[in-house]
């Protein structure tokens, strides 16, 4: 269930809002020696999320150009692990970017986070209007130009959603359908959230690609191979013996992370210091 796009399974977002607490903890460090990273034969750059902050995606991107250069451009990859909207000032921007497919990388992969697929819902049903403005989407209609005033009737959330449809560039919505739960390489499996230590990579269900943090956070299990994700803010990009976490909470923090995994190594580039 982790190809190219299979068909999505409605998300309960009320049920996801409702489960929803800040994340309140700091990182810690792994008490284990994280396992040597397995080496590959590109560089891979794994960015956390972005949410509408489009200031600090064009910095690390800078710094990933500058990374490769002195690396002496090796073959390279970039990950983008979802939550591209929302929350920070310039969603539009952010996705005007990234829909343009321009890369400092040879290649690169959209990964799909949770405020992606809401958003998806949401240009079909506008039932969920007034929860998603509450979960970082009323930024996100502001950078497209509405100006919404809550609460909406029934019929100003179907009046907005319209609108929404009207002001959104065709580029944006096939961007948004055409995002991947996950990626993997030999040694690295990709995904925006984490995944279920219940079952294996090849059954993880999309919506857990894109929501979950318990049991996946805590759990120790050998995935076999090392998960690389987002979702769950920490204050610095985190390394564990079966994980990374590079999410440092750019919209709020000003620190937008990638881990940078080459050969036996992963370090990380930050646009905070």
């Amino acid at each position: 269930m982790t190809g190219n796009n299979p068909p999505a399974p409605p998300v309960s977002i009320r049920d996801r809002l409702r489960s929803f607490t800040p994340f309140r903890r700091k990182s810690q460090p792994d008490k284990l020696h994280p396992a040597p990273v397995p080496a590959e034969k590109r560089v891979v750059y794994a960015v956390g999320d972005i949410h509408g902050r489009y200031d600090l995606l064009i910095e690390l991107e800078d710094r990933i150009s500058r990374d490769l250069s002195e690396r002496g451009s090796p073959p390279s990859l970039l990950v983008f692990l979802g939550d591209y909207v929302d929350r920070g000032p310039e969603s539009r921007e952010v996705l005007t970017h990234l829909a343009a497919g321009a890369s400092p990388c040879d290649q690169h992969v959209f990964l799909r986070g949770n405020h992606e697929q809401v958003m998806i819902d949401l240009l079909g049903s506008a039932d969920m209007l007034d929860a998603w403005a509450k979960f970082g989407g009323i930024e996100t209609l502001v950078s497209y130009g509405l100006r919404p005033r809550l609460p909406l009737s029934p019929e100003g959330r179907e009046h907005l959603r319209r609108e929404l449809l009207r002001v959104l560039p065709p580029s944006h919505k096939s961007f948004l359908i055409a995002t991947r739960y996950s990626h993997e390489t030999d040694d690295f499996f990709f995904a925006h959230a984490g995944v279920n230590p219940a079952f294996d990579l090849e059954h993880q269900h999309p919506e857990e690609l894109m929501w979950i943090r318990e049991p996946f956070l805590s759990s120790r299990k050998n995935f076999g191979k090392r998960i690389v994700h987002g979702h769950t803010p920490v204050t610095l990009p985190d390394i564990r013996v079966n994980r990374i976490n590079v999410d440092t909470k750019a919209f709020a923090t000003g620190r937008l992370s990638t881990a940078v995994i080459a050969g036996d190594t992963c370090t990380f580039l930050s646009t905070v210091d």
